[in-house]
């Protein structure tokens, strides 16, 4: 079954140094890029962590230290992966939870704005977990009737993952699914826009899950002690908290999130102090006029002095006679 795509739909692999999104880096990137008129774009690219690569991450992937010591760093192909992707929705395996926090954390360090905003996230693991609980390489074989060769190289994980959502496409076409209220519904559908709200479910403001939409699409804290407050209510009961998470070890996409939600919270903070004085001196009452008839006795203006004339001769006889001894 062909996607129905009314835009490209970027499907992507992450291969890294370890699995802590604030900590560890990308050592190989793939992505498939399909095209609403079904062809294909791929790029696949090695990049140097900048930092060793942990054995036990090796044995996993395939990528020793070696074999990345002359390939560029992040940053100095970032615009490129950027403008490879372009408006592409965006698809993985389990991409919601790692794959895209890890490559915007990259994009964050590069300084390379490279936006989620506007797009779909179709994260094929959820389908798979939501609908049958089992692994890739489970899926393939579950889906596609085949074996994974090469699990966990970037390439081959990011075909079999196209072919895994094709194949649900085809196996789930009309097939109802009950959420956990007993609402019924036919999630798996042609549409991306559709996967997209099934992949979603629990709606990540930042995809490390630390804040999530609430129904009204509001944030709200998902994890510890104000785990489901609203975040600008946190903010004006302890603004600290903000302070904290900031400088605290989250992710770098978490905290640009968290940024946007401060900068609108103090916009209101700035309004509500603007308006409150206005709204004070509406409400306070007019000062009686002081002009008139009806000026206070101690407010009157001093009457001005009479000015005296020139001093004559006359008046100076006048006064030698009067103090003549």
């Amino acid at each position: 079954m062909n996607l129905n795509l009314k835009r490209p739909l970027a499907f992507f692999d992450l291969e890294t140094t370890g699995v802590n999104v604030s900590a560890d880096r990308i050592v190989e990137i793939s992505i498939l890029k399909v095209l609403p008129d079904g062809s294909e774009e791929i790029k696949t690219l090695k990049l140097n962590p900048q930092m060793p690569i942990p054995v036990e991450s090796s044995l996993f992937h395939g990528i020793y230290d070696n074999d990345v010591v002359d390939a560029p760093v992040f940053k100095d192909v970032a615009v490129e992966i950027a403008e490879f992707i372009g408006d592409a929705d965006l698809a993985g395996y389990n991409s919601n939870k790692f794959d895209i926090p890890m490559l915007m954390e990259e994009f964050i360090r590069a300084d390379v704005d490279f936006t989620l905003d506007g797009r779909h996230f179709v994260d094929v693991q959820n389908i798979f977990h939501q609908m049958e609980q089992r692994t890739l390489k489970a899926a393939y074989r579950f889906y596609c009737d085949n074996s994974l060769d090469n699990a966990h190289s970037a390439e081959a994980d990011v075909r079999a993952t196209y072919e895994v959502l094709k194949s649900q496409l085809d196996r789930y076409q009309n097939v109802e699914w009950e959420d956990k209220s007993g609402k019924k519904s036919v999630p798996v559908v042609n549409d991306v826009q559709a996967l997209h709200q099934f992949t979603n479910l629990n709606r990540p403001v930042d995809f490390a899950g630390r804040m999530v939409f609430n129904e009204n699409g509001e944030e709200i804290f998902s994890f510890g002690k104000h785990k489901g407050r609203l975040v600008e209510e946190v903010f004006a009961i302890e603004p600290s908290y903000y302070s904290w998470m900031k400088q605290g070890d989250f992710p770098l996409y978490t905290k640009k999130c968290l940024d946007r939600v401060w900068a609108r919270f103090r916009a209101k903070q700035k309004e509500q102090r603007a308006a409150a004085p206005k709204a004070a001196s509406a409400a306070k009452p007019q000062q009686a006029s002081t002009t008139g008839t009806n000026r206070p006795e101690g407010n009157r203006t001093p009457q001005p002095k009479r000015k005296s004339g020139p001093i004559t001769e006359d008046m100076l006889k006048n006064l030698q006679e009067k103090f003549k001894k």
